[in-house]
C-alpha cells in the first residue's frame, strides 16, 4: 500500500505536468510545429545533456579496439555487402563498461559529424522521460531535425499536419516523424548521401509505461495485467527494426544492454529469417584485461601524485590481482579507485591492503568479486543495516527527485547522521559537497549497486525486505511531519 501510494504522487505530479501542456495547443499560443515537438522531448536523454555531464566516459587510451570496430561499422556501412546490417547489439554483463563505450563513441562521432541522434535511458533517474518509452520516438526525430535542414523543413511539416502524433503509439510516431520525412527528401540532391548513427544506451532500464488501472487479485479476468518492462523494450526493439529495414532509412543503430532475454531472444538469428543485426560482446569479444590494467595504472599514479607515495606503489603483483579479480568488470577497478582515493579517514594503501586481503569463496556467482568489494565498503560504515535502509530508500523512492539537502530533512534523526552512515560510503553513491546539496541529489556510481542490494543471495544479511523498507520510510516520514507540526 505504501509503495503505491509513493508511486502513485509521483505519477500523479508527472500526469498533470502532461495534462498542462496537453491543455495549452501550439496553435493558441503561436508556438511552431518543432517548438512543440521539443516540448516532447526527454532533453536528459540525449548524450552531452547537462543531466549526463558525470557520465562514465572511457579512460584515454582504453577501449580502443572496440570503439574503433564500431565507428568503423559506422563509416564503413558494411563495405560492399549486398545486405548490409544496420543494426548492432551491444552487450555484455554489469560493469562491462557499456555505457562508457556508448557515451566516449558519441563524442567521437559528434566531432566527427557523423551523429544523428542519442538516447540514454536510465532506471535511476528523476526524468520520467529517461525511465520510460514515450518521448523516445520524438528525441530523436528532435536530434534529426537539428541534424540536416531538408528533414528540419519536412518534420516540421509532420508535426504540423499530424497535431495528435503524440498520443499514438510508437509505430505510427516513427512512421510519420521519422520514416516520412526520409522518404520525402530521398530524391533530394542534399539528401542522397545522409549517413550515420543513432546510438540508444541502457535500453534494458527502461521501464513500463501504464495505460490502465492494475490488476488486483480477486477481481476477476476482466481487470488488466500491468504491462512489464520487458514488453515496451520488445515495443522499441520492433520500431527501431521497422526503421532499419526501411528502404530511405540511411543510419546505423547501435543498441547497448545487458543480455537479457528479451533481447537474446529478439537478436537471435533463428527468430529473424531476415539477417538484421550484429551482435557484440564486450565481455567475450574483447580482451580487457589490458584496458583495465591501463586504467588502474593510470588512477594509481594519480593517487600516489596526490599524496606523495613511493613510485613503487603500488607494487605490480597488486595490479594484476585487482586485474584478475575484476573478471573483465570494469566497474570493479573503477569502485576499488574510489574506494582507494575517496576514503576521508584511512590511508590508501590501508584501503587498497584491505581489498587485496579479501578473500571470497568460490561459488557459481559470475559477481562473486563484485559482491565481496561491494560487501567489504558497505560494512565499513559504522551502522551497514541502516546505510543500506538510506541507499534504498534513496534509490527506490526519494533520491531520484530530492535534492540530497530534503532528503536528509526527511530521514536523519538527528544533524549529522548522514554523513556519519554515508561517509565511508564516497566510493559506492555520489554525495554532493555539503554546499551543494540543496540542489543536487545522491546518485549511485552504477546499477550494479542496486541488483546487489534486491538479491538476497547476493548481499546476505545486508538484504532488507520490502516491507522492511517501506515501515523505516514510513517512520521517518512522519517523524519528519511530526517535527515540522
Amino acid at each position: 500500500m505504501a509503495n503505491n501510494i509513493l508511486e502513485g504522487a509521483r505519477d500523479f505530479q508527472v500526469d498533470k505536468l502532461k495534462i498542462n501542456v496537453t491543455n495549452v495547443s501550439s496553435s493558441s499560443w503561436g508556438v511552431g510545429p518543432l517548438k512543440e515537438l521539443e516540448s516532447r522531448i526527454a532533453a536528459g536523454a540525449i548524450h552531452d545533456s547537462a543531466e549526463r555531464c558525470d557520465a562514465p566516459k572511457c579512460h584515454p587510451e582504453t577501449r580502443v579496439a572496440v570503439q574503433d570496430d564500431l565507428y568503423g561499422w559506422i563509416i564503413d556501412r558494411d563495405g560492399d555487402s549486398e545486405h548490409p546490417k544496420k543494426i548492432k547489439w551491444v552487450t555484455g554483463p554489469a560493469g562491462t563498461g557499456k555505457t562508457a563505450v556508448m557515451g566516449s563513441l558519441s563524442e567521437r562521432c559528434k566531432a566527427a559529424g557523423v551523429l544523428v541522434a542519442t538516447f540514454f535511458f536510465a532506471s535511476w533517474s528523476a526524468s520520467i522521460g529517461r525511465r520510460r518509452k514515450t518521448a523516445f520516438v520524438a528525441t530523436l526525430a528532435h536530434q534529426l531535425s537539428r541534424y540536416h535542414p531538408n528533414l528540419r523543413e519536412e518534420i516540421s511539416k509532420a508535426v504540423d499536419a499530424n497535431s495528435d502524433v503524440f498520443d499514438k503509439n510508437l509505430h505510427v510516431q516513427m512512421e510519420v516523424l521519422v520514416l516520412g520525412p526520409l522518404q520525402e527528401i530521398t530524391g533530394c540532391p542534399d539528401g542522397s548521401d545522409i549517413r550515420g548513427a543513432i546510438i540508444i544506451d541502457g535500453l534494458d532500464e527502461c521501464e513500463a509505461e501504464q495505460y490502465h488501472d492494475t490488476a488486483i487479485p480477486g477481481l476477476g479476468s476482466n481487470c488488466p495485467l500491468p504491462r512489464s518492462s520487458d514488453q515496451d523494450q520488445l515495443e522499441i526493439l520492433k520500431v527501431l527494426q521497422t526503421a532499419a529495414l526501411h528502404p530511405s532509412f540511411p543510419f546505423r543503430i547501435l543498441i547497448a544492454s545487458r543480455p537479457e532475454q528479451v533481447f537474446r531472444e529478439f537478436f537471435d538469428p533463428q527468430n529473424n529469417p531476415t539477417p538484421f543485426s550484429h551482435k557484440l560482446d564486450l565481455h567475450e569479444d574483447y580482451k580487457v584485461d589490458a584496458d583495465i590494467t591501463l586504467f588502474l595504472e593510470a588512477q594509481f599514479n594519480r593517487i600516489r601524485r596526490r599524496y606523495n607515495l613511493p613510485l613503487s606503489w603500488p607494487p605490480i603483483e597488486a595490479i594484476q590481482t585487482l586485474v584478475r579479480n575484476a573478471s573483465g568488470q570494469f566497474i570493479y577497478a573503477a569502485t576499488v579507485i574510489r574506494y582507494v582515493a575517496k576514503s576521508p579517514k584511512a590511508h590508501p594503501d590501508d584501503q587498497l591492503q584491505s581489498i587485496l586481503e579479501m578473500t571470497p569463496t568460490t561459488t557459481s556467482n559470475p559477481f562473486e568479486i563484485l559482491d565481496s568489494l561491494y560487501s567489504h565498503i558497505l560494512e565499513s560504515s559504522p551502522d551497514a543495516a541502516l546505510s543500506v535502509r538510506w541507499i534504498r530508500g534513496i534509490r527506490s523512492y526519494i533520491g531520484s527527485t530530492e535534492s540530497a539537502y530534503h532528503v536528509n530533512l526527511l530521514l536523519e534523526t538527528k544533524p549529522g547522521e548522514a554523513e556519519y552512515l554515508l561517509g565511508s560510503l564516497h566510493s559506492l553513491i555520489r554525495i554532493p559537497p555539503r554546499n551543494a546539496q540543496a540542489t543536487t541529489k545522491y546518485d549511485l556510481y552504477h546499477k550494479s549497486l542496486n541488483d546487489y542490494l534486491d538479491d538476497r543471495d547476493r548481499c546476505g544479511r545486508l538484504y532488507i525486505q520490502f516491507d522492511e523498507l517501506i515501515d523505516f520510510l514510513w517512520d521517518r516520514f512522519n517523524r519528519a511531519c511530526a517535527i515540522k507540526i
